[in-house]
């Protein structure tokens, strides 16, 4: 989840006990998008996701970190085909053949922030969507190859601007990642032009989301840790996998 101003202006490290502890953060938020990839499927609320979601995070110890945050009333934010971010979980909204799901997940555990997201196929969908999952996925890899000291923010943003533009879909500007740790929006904002270099131990969440319209809105999610050797995941997704 991402939007809401960062709330200090200055990057902050952690300790490799904090990463640790992120990186379990991390984990049950990847448990729980794994967990949700298997019960997804015609027929579904995304009421029912939600519950889902915040009854396993709780089963492993952590509090969803959405609910209540900027007075967001669900555990997941589930935007649905067009919905460009921050679908509120209902009763109504019911899962239909050919729809993609996005959905993005965090937690709150000792201390520290987990945050992932996935967009996932209902059933049988066209080339198109599937080009549009595929492209999307293809530039959060790109954006990891940039998340390494000596870099900049904006080497990840605008790989990943560049690499959906040339493949004909537009960026979701304001929706690009975020630093993340102590805070679920700890500073800098990603997004294309931002000059802030990129540090080890920074710890920051890659979003990024794309449109095309009449397809739908893909958004995925990746939370990493910003080391000499570039940068390392500590979101857990089944099979290394963001969408399918």
């Amino acid at each position: 989840m991402s939007n809401a101003p960062a709330t200090a202006k200055q990057i902050i490290l952690k300790t490799p006990s904090e990463i640790e502890i992120m990186r379990r953060a991390n984990q049950i938020v990847g448990e729980t998008l794994n967990m949700l990839r298997e019960k997804v499927g015609v027929g579904v609320s995304t009421w029912d996701l939600d519950t889902w979601a915040e009854e396993f995070a709780r089963q492993h110890g952590a509090a969803p970190a959405f609910k209540g945050y900027h007075g967001f009333p669900g555990s997941l934010c589930v935007s649905l085909n067009e919905q460009v971010v921050h679908g509120i979980p209902s009763k109504k909204v019911i899962l239909e053949e050919g729809d993609i799901v996005s959905i993005d997940f965090g937690v709150h555990y000792r201390g520290f922030y987990g945050d992932a997201a996935v967009t996932l196929a209902i059933g049988k969908i066209d080339a198109a969507k599937t080009n549009l999952l595929k492209v999307t996925r293809d530039s959060l890899y790109k954006g990891i190859e940039q998340a390494k000291v000596g870099n900049r923010i904006n080497d990840i943003s605008t790989v990943i601007q560049d690499h959906v533009e040339k493949n004909g879909y537009t960026v979701v500007k304001q929706f690009v990642g975020h630093g993340i740790g102590l805070e679920l929006d700890e500073f800098p904002v990603l997004a294309k032009g931002f000059d802030v270099p990129l540090v080890e131990r920074q710890t920051i969440a890659v979003e990024p989301k794309f449109i095309l319209p009449g397809l739908g809105v893909v958004g995925i999610e990746n939370t990493f840790a910003v080391g000499v050797d570039g940068g390392v995941r500590i979101t857990r997704l089944k099979d290394d996998l963001v969408c399918v």
